[in-house]
């Protein structure tokens, strides 16, 4: 497991993988968890993961995004990383302009808010973040942009 891991996290880190990923990647997780009736997602069996629902900040609709996360006792830290593509992802702009949203972990529904990271949080959350899944550092590298960070913490 851990050299598929290896693998993994070589091929996430190079730009063919962020140009495909995007489009692949939430419509598997999403078909995975559909078919196992909620209980899984194709990412959980490289990271920890969850869905996150937003409030689409045009629509007003319903937004829900398959993320990785990194849970931190009743916390969750998510990355908008968008596979290190140049555009922030959807997701975060939502979550900035209506930070109340819905997580899905382990069959388990929580309503939380969700809190945008800065200084020295920020760098304290992005340590561990890298910790987890290495390739953030390749993703941010390409990127002018700073890649935003979230905690979501329960309502």
């Amino acid at each position: 497991m851990r050299a598929l891991e290896n693998v993994m996290q070589k091929v996430s880190a190079t730009p063919t993988f962020a140009r495909i990923a995007p489009s692949v990647v939430p419509r598997l997780d999403k078909a995975v968890h559909r078919l196992s009736g909620g209980k899984f997602m194709l990412s959980q069996w490289m990271l920890p993961s969850l869905f996150l629902t937003t409030t689409g900040r045009r629509s007003g609709e319903p937004r829900t995004t398959p993320l990785a996360c990194l849970p931190e006792g009743e916390t969750f830290l998510v990355v908008g990383s968008n596979f290190g593509r140049t555009s922030h992802p959807a997701w975060t702009g939502n979550l900035l302009a209506d930070p109340d949203a819905v997580v899905e972990h382990r069959g388990r529904t929580t309503s939380v808010r969700a809190r945008l990271l800065a200084g020295d949080e920020r760098a304290e959350a992005w340590t561990a973040l890298l910790r987890m899944w290495p390739p953030y550092a390749a993703y941010q590298a390409r990127v002018e942009r700073e890649i935003r960070l979230f905690r979501l913490e329960p309502r």
